[in-house]
């Protein structure tokens, strides 16, 4: 426990603006839209500095590779209807009692292309290539379970997209260099009441190493009050290669503070079939989310409490971990 310090959250700020200045689990709508904003203290005047420079890095970098992408099918500018969305820029620390300290850095965008049809987009990033691959739901990837990664999980990923519904996509990629993949995307939510919201979800994949492969994953919220939410969700895939389920589920309920300020307590629990361990690791994770910097430079702070196994012949293990980390929206 010694080495929950205070300054974890401190030494990460610091190490973020430092690498990053010379170039953010979030409460569903419905509920979050109705918490009022709330007023902060304005940052020292070389913080903003640091902070805008960097965004406007971010963006314009992205903007720039969308735009020399986009001039290969056509000679109308990227201005005349190109669009940036969904980017994300973050940096997170971790440190777990069984494993090693991480550090990791994660980036995504998405793009219209003025050149290419409506429904036509193209994304690049970096993060967890397999579940980059498998379309892993966020709340159960390694980083936001506090479990650390080997350098080889991290990749560079882009491809083009192409809208065939509402609530169908088609994605075509390259991953880690030149290894490509393909994914089928189907979303389909039921509003069961005011109150009450169904969705499910349906990923199917290819790869050289998986050959096929899905993603399964239903979630079921619940509007307690105008600023608390409390959800249920759950994920399994399956390839053609393993033949063996991978699942994970979280029970979580979603307190809004507003301004963006959001306080969460979930369950979560992961394992596998025909593996021997059956439940792999389960346990308890507290999330605290608030505005560093207006509205699109968030940072977390996570506390939790795991009990892992690793091997079907030994006893199961317990162990705190700690999280902090930015996430910038540009």
């Amino acid at each position: 426990m010694r080495w929950f310090g205070s300054s974890l959250l401190g030494t990460l700020l610091s190490l973020t603006l430092a690498v990053f200045a010379p170039l953010s689990v979030s409460l569903p709508v419905r509920a979050q839209a109705r918490a009022a904003p709330s007023a902060t203290a304005p940052p020292p005047a070389e913080n903003v500095e640091v902070w805008e420079s960097t965004r406007l890095s971010v963006r314009s970098s992205a903007e720039w590779l969308a735009s020399g992408v986009d001039s290969w099918f056509g000679d109308k500018p990227f201005r005349e209807g190109g669009q940036v969305s969904d980017g994300r820029f973050s940096v997170g620390l971790l440190k777990r009692q069984d494993e090693s300290m991480d550090i990791k850095v994660r980036f995504n965008a998405r793009f219209r292309l003025p050149n290419l049809e409506q429904s036509t987009y193209l994304f690049f990033g970096r993060d967890n290539q397999r579940e980059l691959l498998t379309d892993t739901p966020g709340v159960f990837s390694r980083q936001q379970r506090l479990l650390t990664e080997t350098a080889a999980s991290q990749a560079f990923f882009a491809g083009f997209g192409f809208a065939l519904h509402e609530s169908v996509d088609f994605r075509l990629g390259f991953r880690g260099g030149l290894k490509p993949y393909a994914q089928v995307r189907y979303r389909h939510p039921w509003e069961l009441s005011p109150v009450d919201l169904l969705e499910f979800r349906q990923t199917v994949f290819w790869s050289l190493s998986d050959h096929l492969g899905s993603t399964t994953a239903l979630s079921y919220d619940h509007v307690v009050s105008p600023t608390l939410v409390a959800r249920w969700l759950t994920a399994a895939t399956v390839t053609q290669q393993s033949k063996t389920f991978e699942w994970s589920s979280v029970v979580g309920a979603y307190q809004s503070m507003g301004g963006q300020r959001l306080l969460s307590l979930e369950a979560l629990a992961s394992g596998q079939t025909k593996s021997g361990l059956g439940l792999s690791d389960y346990g308890l994770q507290t999330k605290w989310e608030q505005p560093v910097y207006k509205d699109w430079l968030l940072g977390e702070l996570v506390v939790g409490h795991f009990w892992p196994r690793k091997d079907p012949l030994l006893a199961r293990g317990r162990a705190w971990a700690l999280g902090a980390g930015l996430k910038m929206q540009f």
